[in-house]
């Protein structure tokens, strides 16, 4: 035996060699060119040692059958083990077969058949596999093993398993060392219970549970949110998402949407933003409301009731920061900053809010809006309250007071209350539809009556004064009151349209308001005089702190 190892040395260290066998023979009839060793047979190949209890060494081919016991170590990192062993020495290829490991540091590579490349230093398997590190399990058909770099290869029925979570896909790239996936296909990552991933592009830590999502992937939770986007950065562990592109934020239980081209979700906050064409979609009714600003935030309120019931509910609240426009079929609303909660159904509107209501312009520096049953029930207004409906291209009826509120049925304005130097503008109309003249009254309280989205009637308080001028004879500037203005272009008319950013409309400085038409400066003539005696005498002729007047 000696004298075959010495010969197989000199032919170069290319060559396998022989390194032990108890035993050698042949059998030129049945195994031509084949050595038959039998106990304890060792070979060596480069810095590759292959054992087991028995082999065919073809030395002139360059290669070897080993069977029973078969173990193959490559250096001191790489262990196989299997039944039987094919190596060819010439293209440096194993061949491992039935109950075959593969041992590299942590990693443990088990399957049926395996295909080791020595030259490429790659193993891989293609009846079904697993290959488990110290921190997953994962299966496949197919599967590449490389140990220089830890990085494995998976493809069809891929599956990857931990006690936190399971990972399914079709094709995926893993690294044994650091723990990260590559999704390269289709994707699904559960968390029983809590959490779905989908994704057909990304990067995933499964030892810290971040991930990096491209391609429209989702995050999807069991309590019914969820967040879309073109590129997701997500922190499982500490339950932050970070959005980037056509981002969608999605809430099935309150049924909401925020959309947007950058975005984050805190989920133990339970809060999160939009910015970057940010918008927040309503679809809780059957009328959708659509709410843009250059930042939306939403966030869950935990609100504890103050009585011995002790209950705990939690709420949305949503809060809109800088040029916000909202559109609904009922109202349509433009201000700087705007704030929802859906505890009590009411929206906040700040720095010079503007509502419309079919024909109707509502106006004030403040105005809460209150909604019931998903749609608008009324608007509160405070300071410089304005409310202005268009009868023609020149005549606007037009109420104005420290406070006002307005009342909304079935989408149509039906009452609005004004009370503190209130002041009216109206064109009263004849029973065939042409106008009497222009109404203009100063009073503490004025209540008016809509419908049919026209003036139906009028309560003043016995302290009103007021004028009526014929058509003809309306003094310059006594059609408008001092609050007046018309931002019909800022008005979002349909969906789209809170995208637009239309200059806002300039406000007039407000003025003290006059105690009666007589102190007006526009000076009336003697027979407007005499008609402003006639209306302020109409006015308060009735008896009690209110009266009415019918406008036809």
């Amino acid at each position: 035996m000696l004298t075959v190892v010495l010969a197989c040395m000199v032919q170069g260290q290319d060559m396998v060699y022989l390194v032990h066998s108890n035993t050698l023979s042949f059998d030129e009839a049945r195994l031509p060119d084949a050595q038959i060793l039998r106990g304890n047979v060792i070979f060596r190949h480069d810095s590759a040692l292959m054992y087991c209890d028995s082999a065919y060494f073809f030395d002139k081919a360059n290669s070897l059958h080993a069977f029973s016991h078969v173990r193959f170590v490559q250096g001191d990192t790489l262990f196989g083990y299997g039944d039987a062993l094919y190596y060819d020495g010439n293209t440096k290829k194993a061949r491992i077969r039935r109950n075959v490991k593969l041992v590299h540091f942590s990693t443990v590579l088990t399957t049926d058949s395996l295909n080791y490349d020595r030259q490429q230093n790659l193993a891989y398997y293609f009846t079904g596999g697993k290959i488990k590190d110290s921190l997953n399990t994962l299966t496949s058909v197919w599967g590449q093993y490389h140990p220089p770099t830890h990085q494995a290869v998976f493809r069809n029925t891929v599956q990857l398993e931990n006690d936190r979570f399971t990972l399914a896909s079709d094709t995926l790239k893993y690294n044994t060392e650091s723990h990260i996936a590559d999704i390269v296909g289709p994707t699904e990552i559960v968390y029983e219970q809590e959490t779905t991933i989908l994704s057909t592009l990304g990067q995933y830590n499964t030892e810290n549970e971040q991930s990096t999502l491209y391609h429209r992937s989702q995050v999807i939770h069991d309590d019914g949110k969820s967040m879309t986007g073109d590129t997701i950065f997500y922190d499982k562990q500490n339950g932050y998402g970070r959005v980037w592109g056509n981002m969608e934020m999605k809430d099935t239980v309150q049924k909401a949407t925020l959309y947007g081209n950058y975005g984050e979700l805190y989920e133990k906050d339970s809060r999160g933003f939009a910015t970057d064409s940010a918008l927040m979609v309503d679809w809780s009714e059957e009328d959708y409301s659509y709410m843009h600003a250059d930042t939306l935030f939403t966030e869950d309120i935990h609100y504890l009731y103050p009585d011995s019931s002790g209950i705990d509910t939690t709420y949305k609240q949503i809060r809109a920061h800088y040029n916000v426009r909202l559109y609904r079929t009922d109202m349509q609303m433009v201000c700087d900053s705007a704030v929802y909660n859906s505890r009590d159904s009411i929206m906040e509107l700040y720095n010079e809010p503007v509502c419309w209501n079919e024909n109707n312009q509502i106006s004030a520096d403040f105005i809460e809006i209150f909604m019931k049953d998903g749609v608008v029930d009324h608007a509160h207004g405070v300071g410089a309250a304005l409310v202005v409906k268009q009868e023609t291209t020149k005549y606007f009826d037009q109420l104005s007071g420290k406070e006002m509120t307005a009342f909304i049925q079935d989408s149509e304005l039906t009452k609005v209350d004004v009370s503190g130097n209130a002041e009216t503008i109206f064109y009263p109309h004849e029973e065939g539809g042409d106008f009497i003249g222009m109404n203009r009254t100063q009073s503490s309280f004025v209540q008016i009556f809509f419908q049919d989205e026209q003036v139906d009637h009028v309560l003043f308080t016995t302290e009103t004064t007021g004028t009526l001028y014929p058509l003809n004879q309306i003094p310059s500037g006594q059609d408008k009151l001092n609050t007046f203005f018309w931002a019909t272009t800022e008005r979002p008319l349909k969906p789209g349209d809170v995208f637009d950013r239309p200059e806002r409309t300039p406000r007039p400085t407000s003025a003290p308001i006059s105690a009666s038409a007589e102190n007006d400066d526009s000076n009336p003539t003697s027979a407007q005089k005499d008609e402003n005696k006639t209306n302020k005498s109409t006015i308060n002729r009735q008896s009690g702190n209110i009266n009415k007047r019918k406008m036809k």
